[in-house]
């Protein structure tokens, strides 16, 4: 019987440099998606997925994120008093038991499968997940869950995937895939940010991942791939080479690039869109903006 996935890391530790000026004092993942912070869809995608133990790598200027899930009594104590239990109910989610989270220090940016490798002791010999917040998934069964279920059934090493056009592959790690069973497909090799025009396919590894621990024994070479860093893209293709099975997984979702100025404006808009209480207001202006550029040209 194969072990649940019950650890997840969530590699947090980047500067966020293309959100500057905001992200000098405020860690990215705490800027929000209409009322919620990136990393708090990635909390509610990875419990519904089964996650009891959440692991964070940060890197120095992310104690906001840190405070963010930790209880703060007064702010409760005064929701309660003014009878807001509908507030109170919305910090629940918020909140995090003792033990269930840690926090690793990265303390040099070497990629992401460094990022990994530093909570390697905090893994040990069990399957685990990696969640990078910057992808927002909008799905009806969230994406990781989605996962968990494809890989009680196929064991091994499973990563997202989702077609990209052909011109934007390079910006990716890339399966080279052996066989397609729909939904999902197993994989010969892996290329990150493959130069153009040598792709091996479009189908691009999204950022969920479902790894076994013999990735993080990979990881433990060190060895430097495209930019100079540590790529988790390699640590995964070296298990292909070992004869271990990885496959890719199409979701059914949307997702969102909210590493991206562009991508986490249209989150904004899709995730406003889709409240009950947003969605006329928000729907009539963005009618009206549209209609008026038309007018103005």
């Amino acid at each position: 019987m194969r072990k649940k996935v019950t650890k997840a890391i969530f590699p947090v530790a980047g500067l966020g440099t293309r959100f500057l000026p905001a992200t000098k004092s405020v860690p990215k993942e705490i800027m929000t998606l209409v009322d919620r912070p990136l990393v708090q869809y990635a909390i509610d995608e990875a419990r519904a997925a089964g996650i009891k133990e959440f692991l964070f790598v940060t890197s120095r200027g992310k104690s906001a994120l840190e405070d963010y899930f930790d209880h703060n009594p007064i702010l409760e104590q005064e929701l309660r008093k003014k009878g807001k239990d509908d507030l109170l109910e919305t910090l629940k989610s918020t909140n995090m038991e003792s033990g269930a989270i840690a926090y690793i220090r990265q303390h040099k940016a070497l990629g992401l499968g460094h990022a990994v490798w530093c909570a390697r002791r905090l893994i040990g010999n069990e399957p685990f997940a990696v969640m990078l917040p910057d992808d927002v998934i909008a799905a009806e069964k969230p994406c990781l869950q989605q996962m968990v279920e494809a890989y009680a059934e196929t064991g091994g090493n499973m990563v997202a995937a989702m077609e990209v056009p052909p011109e934007k592959a390079s910006s990716y790690g890339v399966l080279d895939v052996a066989e397609d069973m729909g939904a999902v497909v197993s994989a010969r090799g892996m290329v990150e940010k493959p130069a153009p025009g040598t792709e091996p396919s479009n189908l691009a590894v999204i950022g969920r991942y479902i790894l076994e621990p013999s990735v993080l024994r990979n990881l433990n070479k060190m060895k430097q791939g495209a930019g100079g860093e540590i790529q988790l893209t390699d640590a995964i293709a070296e298990d292909i080479s070992a004869g271990k099975p990885v496959y890719g997984y199409r979701f059914r979702g949307q997702r969102f690039d909210c590493g991206s100025k562009s991508g986490f404006l249209q989150a904004t808009v899709a995730f406003a869109l889709a409240r009950d209480e947003l969605r006329d207001d928000l729907s009539r202006y963005l009618t009206e903006v549209i209609h008026a550029k038309q007018a103005a040209e």
